[in-house]
């Protein structure tokens, strides 16, 4: 029987663990962490015949020394491609592969649409797929959205279904270890600096994310992405390019774009602009980057107005919560580092109310920090990055900022604020809440999901309690 490790005990670890036990390995699964919720997961993954070890990596090398045989390490998006325990793995030749490459392995037969990019590739990869399905394809979305794709790929050797496409949303992490991945369509949303914790330089980032692209059949480029454009064109001169502005419409000969109220594709009207009630400049970027999917898919026009007029958005992207005393509170958590984080301010109406912050990012904070100046007349600061931004807001001369550390306070005094901006200045338009935090979640909660569940459930809350002082 063949010797299979996998490094990493996250969803898409315990997946291709699964996977590789069902397809006859033996599977030994390690993590070099330990705690109460690994010890649960292991008792768990060793009721189906699955080894476990925690607390640390495996000595590869003594391990081959002592006769034991390994055929393959599989590594999990969380642990970096260029660590220790993997590069030592690499130079003994063992077939080290990742996550996605391991689903690419079971999956490679169906295609895939690849979406990649900075910010974005949630959005794009969800209406992707619901598009898709509203032509009657079984087209699933995976990998950094919904469910891993060695859990999809386990699906399908067991014979559970049979996808007509694979919508694929890859961060870079992801694709780091991917070696022949191909895309029949491949996505670029964004490009901007981000996980430089992890890649270092903008250049290895960007590398990266250009090892999909240029794997891919066909390639659809964000034609409003001023990164994208200068490196992009040169790079991938048959791309399918998309845009919004007149100036990029006027160069899109070959792509989608939106010209006289109408969404169009290659000069054919796909449908009218109307139809489309998302907010922002950012999701009719997201949008065109779908219906040119679609279109080199072969989705007829009717399918994809109908899907569209259907579509409300993803969990935690600018997602309305309620109202409270008629003042909107913005869920904006996947908001993870300063760009998105911009994209959000400007999507929403002013005079914005602003609770940031979580685990800071590097990253260029200018354009952030200037629709903060221009549309903000409050910002709430929460976890470790708080010091930093409001020694940033200083710096700028904005001084309407609070450190209130936790994001329970922050909603309590947001709401605050905003009632007594509506009592004191009832001819003034009213706030709007927006919790977009520009920074990771890790030094608080467990991921942005966690991180804006709970962000509902404090506005809930709070609605809750006024509905009830009405009665």
């Amino acid at each position: 029987m063949p010797q299979a490790y996998v490094l990493g005990l996250g969803k898409s670890g315990i997946s291709a663990a699964k996977l590789l036990k069902a397809d006859g390995w033996q599977v030994t699964v390690s993590d070099s962490s330990t705690s109460p919720s690994l010890e649960q997961r292991k008792q768990d993954l060793e009721l189906l015949g699955i080894n476990v070890e925690l607390g640390k990596f495996p000595d590869f090398e003594q391990l081959i020394t002592s006769g034991f045989p390994v055929d393959l390490v599989a590594v999990s998006p969380g642990v970096p491609w260029d660590c220790e325990v993997v590069k030592q793995v690499r130079s003994l030749s063992i077939d080290t592969v990742g996550e996605i490459e391991l689903a690419w392995r079971y999956l490679k037969h169906i295609p895939w649409v690849g979406i990649t990019g900075t910010n974005g590739k949630t959005t794009t990869t969800a209406l992707t797929a619901a598009i898709f399905q509203e032509a009657g394809l079984k087209a699933i979305a995976c990998g950094n959205i919904g469910f891993p794709a060695c859990e999809i790929a386990l699906q399908v050797l067991q014979q559970q279904i049979q996808p007509d496409w694979i919508i694929a949303e890859l961060s870079s992490y992801q694709i780091e270890s991917t070696q022949t991945v191909k895309p029949h369509i491949g996505i670029w949303t964004t490009f901007t600096a981000d996980h430089l914790n992890r890649h270092y330089t903008l250049e290895a980032y960007r590398d990266i994310k250009a090892s999909l692209i240029d794997q891919s059949t066909h390639v659809i480029l964000n034609g409003n992405d001023p990164y994208l454009m200068k490196f992009g064109a040169a790079m991938w001169p048959n791309a399918v390019w998309t845009g919004i502005d007149e100036q990029i419409v006027e160069a899109v000969t070959d792509g989608a774009c939106i010209h006289d109220r109408w969404v169009k594709f290659r000069g054919e009207p796909i449908f009218p602009i109307s139809n489309w009630t998302l907010l922002g400049k950012h999701n009719r970027q997201n949008l065109l980057m779908s219906v040119a999917a679609a279109k080199l898919a072969g989705i007829d026009a009717a399918h994809i107005d109908l899907a569209i007029s259907k579509f409300q958005g993803v969990p935690h992207r600018l997602e309305h919560i309620c109202s409270y005393e008629r003042i909107a509170f913005i869920n904006d958590s996947k908001a993870t580092n300063y760009d998105a984080a911009e994209v959000g301010l400007r999507a929403v109406k002013a005079p914005v109310i602003l609770i940031a912050g979580g685990q800071p990012k590097q990253g260029e904070a200018q354009g952030w920090l200037e629709q903060i100046h221009q549309r903000a007349i409050s910002v709430l600061l929460i976890g470790e990055a708080a010091p930093l931004f409001a020694e940033m807001l200083e710096d700028i001369g904005f001084k309407d900022y609070e450190i209130v550390e936790t994001l329970e306070k922050a909603v309590t005094q947001a709401a605050n604020i905003a009632r007594h901006r509506v009592y004191n200045h009832p001819s003034q338009p009213l706030p709007t809440v927006l919790f977009s935090p520009a920074c990771a979640s890790f030094d608080q909660f467990a991921n942005f999901e966690q991180r804006g569940d709970r962000f509902r459930q404090l506005c809930q809350k709070l609605s809750q309690s006024s509905d009830l002082s009405r009665k």
